[in-house]
């Protein structure tokens, strides 16, 4: 049976499809087939830039590992809620955001991807399935490995 869509555990994350620096949409049911971490995030948000270094782990930890349900790696999806494109592209080189996909509307609190997911406060983010499917909310700091590691699968991750 087909998760029904929602914010919580357990249901299909709602569809983003959101511009690039570069002015490429990409939409989130892309990474289809990756353990995603929807990251919403600032450049000017100061609890945001402190829990960068932990996605960054993660994202160089696990990007190329293979998970339980099959998946082939994880990655980020982050949306940002700045309204200066500069200030986003300089936080994702200062911050060494390595992942691909990064969007934003630039329409700071008014972000449409932000009333989709009701983010009211900053950081905020949803760890997906390779299925879209929401496994967990608010994962920060060493819980959101911790996760991730629980959901390796041994057999294709040995020797790596």
């Amino acid at each position: 049976m087909e998760a029904l869509e929602g914010l919580r555990p357990g249901n299909k994350a709602p569809e983003l499809v959101y511009k690039n620096p570069n002015d490429s949409l990409i939409a989130l049911s892309s990474l289809h087939g990756k353990i995603v971490l929807i990251d919403f995030w600032a450049s000017w948000c100061g609890p945001c830039r402190r829990e960068s270094p932990y996605v960054v782990e993660a994202y160089n930890e696990y990007k190329n590992k293979t998970f339980k349900g099959g998946e082939k790696g994880f990655t980020v999806y982050s949306v940002s809620l700045d309204m200066s494109k500069g200030a986003w592209v300089n936080a994702i080189a200062n911050d060494k955001l390595a992942w691909p996909y990064h969007v934003s509307d630039l329409k700071y609190w008014s972000s449409e991807a932000g009333a989709k997911y009701n983010v009211n406060s900053i950081p905020a983010n949803w760890l997906l399935d390779g299925k879209g499917v929401i496994i967990a909310v608010g994962m920060h700091g060493e819980a959101l490995s911790k996760k991730i590691e629980s959901m390796l699968s041994e057999a294709g991750n040995k020797g790596k």
